[in-house]
């Protein structure tokens, strides 16, 4: 093909890089990849709305937080025409490739930054090589940025390649937040999908490591809870006012002290608490931030329910008022054996694939299981693969980089078994 991707994995890597953008907000990045897919030639392209359901998305912010992302990819130069088609939060990407008779395979990425400000020290390689974030408080921390690079990579690779059959690629919003898998596991695209692909780079798995398929995600279930009282003096009449800091305070104690399961993992969460007015006003008005999960989608509906029952125990206790409300969530769903299997033949023989692991134990959340249990409902297979990266620090922090080579490696990794799919339908 005249326009080599493959040979562009780390520029279009670090391009994406520098420009992050969070959850339902990624104007620019939804563009680009727009772009990319035109010139790659695919023989559709969904845009916003058309790949998403618009009814089932969750965590979409309030349009004073969309409309500063949009007027800054709009001064980007990106193209009124992709702008009108991702406005009011409706970002994400579906390109379909069609090569004739075969099953119809499914690739899912996702592409949001996180909230967090990137390092600018000088051994930070972003930094010192001129990619590092252009939107302070925002970075990709997760490796977002090369899942891109690698599905753009792999689109490229199959249009070459002696594939038959349908490739429909998933570029997925809003995963940092749980809220576009849902979303895009019913905006229709994946009705007819045999098999998905998924993949993170990198979860403490080194460069030229491949995890064939991931088992036990934990499910998960972001909440926000909103205490409200009365106001009143604190030193004058603090009897005549309904606490909402102090009910806060008990529930949040309470929560860590819900029992754990003895049918698996359970966890839970408050990681924020915003509200009141000043130290000698009893706080009317408190919201706190929390999160519940689960080794299954059950354990995790028990965590909520008892996480709730603590909230409206600790409301009552300081005559107060709450109002619990889940902003997004995902549940569990694992590899398939024999799709896992097939992974694991086929990276063996990929070079710069070192060692094969058939399978781990995931231990943290991914909205992708929407997608995963979506197929597996229809009767096909899905597999979530891992590829591996030596990163200087963890995920998440200010200082995470990834190891460009194996973007070439989940390249020919992925591209190497959607081909063989086409051939041994498993």
């Amino acid at each position: 093909m005249v326009y080599d991707v493959r040979s562009r994995l780390s520029e279009l890597r670090r391009e994406f890089h520098q420009c992050p953008e969070p959850g339902w907000r990624e104007f620019r990045t939804t563009a680009r990849i727009v772009e990319e897919l035109e010139r790659l030639g695919v023989d559709e392209i969904a845009v916003g709305r058309e790949a998403l359901s618009t009814d089932q998305r969750m965590a979409v912010p309030e349009g004073s937080e969309l409309e500063p992302w949009l007027e800054r990819a709009r001064e980007a130069g990106v193209r009124e025409d992709v702008l009108e088609r991702t406005a009011d939060g409706h970002t994400g990407v579906v390109g379909v490739l069609e090569r004739g008779d075969g099953p119809t395979i499914g690739l899912r990425v996702d592409m949001d930054g996180i909230s967090m400000a990137e390092s600018d020290l000088a051994e930070h390689r972003p930094a010192a090589e001129g990619f590092r974030s252009e939107h302070e408080g925002y970075m990709h921390a997760c490796g977002h940025d090369a899942h891109i690079a690698m599905a753009l990579g792999t689109i490229e690779a199959i249009a070459g390649s002696s594939f038959e059959g349908t490739l429909k690629v998933f570029f997925q919003p809003a995963e940092e937040i749980s809220g576009g898998g849902k979303a895009m596991a019913q905006g229709g695209y994946l009705e007819d999908v045999d098999y998905l692909l998924a993949l993170h780079i990198g979860l403490d798995h080194p460069t030229g490591e491949i995890v064939a398929g991931v088992e036990k995600p934990l499910a998960m279930a972001h909440l926000t809870a909103t205490f409200e009282g009365a106001s009143a003096h604190a030193g004058k009449a603090p009897n005549e006012g309904g606490n909402a800091m102090q009910a806060a305070a008990t529930a949040i104690q309470n929560a860590y002290a819900i029992p754990r399961h003895s049918d698996g993992q359970t966890r839970v969460n408050v990681g924020r608490i915003e509200g009141g007015t000043a130290s000698n006003v009893i706080a009317e008005e408190i919201t706190i931030d929390a999160e519940v999960r689960g080794e299954t989608t059950g354990l995790m509906e028990y965590m909520r329910t008892e996480l709730e029952r603590v909230l409206y125990a600790a409301a009552e206790m300081h005559d107060c008022d709450v109002t619990p409300r889940v902003i997004s969530e995902s549940p569990r769903a694992d590899s398939h054996p024999a799709l896992r299997d097939l992974i694991g033949s086929v990276a063996r023989e990929v070079e710069g694939v070192e060692r094969v692991v058939p399978s781990t134990e995931f231990g943290v959340s991914e909205d992708v299981t929407y997608l995963m249990n979506r197929v597996q409902d229809h009767g096909g297979l899905a597999s979530y693969l891992l590829v591996g990266t030596d990163h200087p620090t963890n995920h998440h922090t200010p200082t995470f980089d990834v190891d460009e080579r194996s973007l070439e490696i989940g390249v020919g990794v992925l591209s190497e078994t959607i081909t063989e799919l086409s051939r041994r339908p498993v």
